[in-house]
């Protein structure tokens, strides 16, 4: 008997924009904020970390500013949002690591930064990715998680030994691991080994096929193990919205017909097109993952990563619940006393627990 799922809504740690909306535009405004997440919450996301990439500190913080201002103004961000991402600007700079992240606004890293910028705001920045080899790095992190911040190693060629020594500093996480990377890299020493192979991180993958291939997707999934791995969408503002030009952090990126986004006229990936939901189903179609490891891969994991730094810092989430099909079609989403239905005649099956 075919039967449905209920399980916490999704949580997403990394995405930059949705729904033709850029978080990392200085003049996002609060209807633009909540036009964004209410098309996220149609695809089972409860809570997310809007993030903001790679910009000289005055930038980031015009940024940071305005995306607190309207996530404080908007109907879904208080209850969404309970913080941010900051992805840069400790980044390795070298061609390939930085991505489409500009690599002239990569400093050294500052222990003090994220102090800086996140003073005045309403939310705290929960999330910093940065590269521990980086000079100075390893002050950053420890200093990080005095804050109650989460530290994420990204756009890194950070070796075993500098994988080894930022987790005992207090790294947990990959940011989507195999990617801010070039094409091109040792055979064994390398940072995707590095960090599969460290087990105090838990590892962020972006499921939509054009990050990484599906089979070796898969692997990673079994190196991991686990308890060990999410997923992310690393979503732009192409995501959920058609093929197109779009605004990223200052630049013009087109969203492809096969969903694929880069800078404009360039070849580096710049984010993507991804939803939560469709990475879910990935999973499943690839055979990565059953729906139900799938559910906790993209929520009950997550969840678990932010709780600790959200408990430090008195932040509650609230309550979500989620009712998927056996194809793993949202049908109805609970966030807080609010409930939205995405009703289907075709779907009757009985309810049951996510972890049944």
């Amino acid at each position: 008997m075919s039967e449905a799922l209920l399980s916490p809504g999704l949580v997403d740690l990394q995405v930059n924009g949705f729904a033709g909306v850029d978080f990392n535009d200085a003049a996002v405004t609060v209807a633009a904020l909540d036009r964004a997440l209410e098309a996220m919450l149609a695809t089972g996301v409860t809570c997310c970390l809007p993030t903001v990439i790679t910009a000289p500190e005055p930038v980031l913080r015009a940024r940071l500013e305005a995306l607190d201002a309207a996530v404080a103004g908007s109907r879904l961000g208080p209850l969404m949002c309970p913080g941010f991402h900051l992805e840069g600007p400790f980044l390795n700079p070298a061609e390939g690591y930085a991505g489409c992240h500009p690599p002239e606004a990569m400093g050294t890293p500052d222990p003090a930064l994220p102090a800086r910028l996140e003073a005045g705001l309403s939310r705290p920045i929960l999330l910093l990715t940065l590269a521990p080899e980086r000079p100075n790095a390893l002050a950053c992190i420890r200093a990080a998680r005095a804050e109650a911040r989460l530290v994420a190693i990204g756009h890194s060629a950070a070796d075993f030994a500098e994988v080894a020594a930022a987790a005992e500093a207090g790294a947990t996480l990959s940011t989507h691991l195999g990617n801010g990377l070039p094409q091109s890299l040792p055979k064994l020493a390398n940072p995707i080994f590095a960090q599969l192979a460290e087990d105090q991180l838990c590892a962020g993958f972006i499921a939509d096929g054009i990050h990484l291939p599906p089979a070796a997707l898969r692997v990673m999934l079994r190196a991991k193990g686990q308890g060990r791995a999410f997923l992310v969408t690393d979503a732009t503002s192409a995501a959920a919205a058609p093929p197109g030009r779009y605004p990223f952090a200052g630049m013009v990126v087109e969203r492809g017909a096969d969903g694929t986004v880069r800078q404009d006229g360039g070849r580096t990936l710049a984010g993507s097109s991804l939803c939560l939901d469709a990475a879910l189903r990935n999973l499943v179609a690839w055979g990565a993952a059953t729906p139900h490891e799938t559910l906790r891969l993209a929520g009950e994991i997550p969840a678990a990563l932010l709780a600790p730094v959200l408990a430090a810092r008195g932040i509650t989430l609230a309550p979500s619940e989620a009712k998927w099909s056996p194809s793993l079609r949202l049908r109805r989403i609970r966030l807080g006393s609010a409930e939205r239905r995405f009703p289907d005649p075709s779907d009757h099956e009985p309810e049951i627990s996510q972890d049944a």
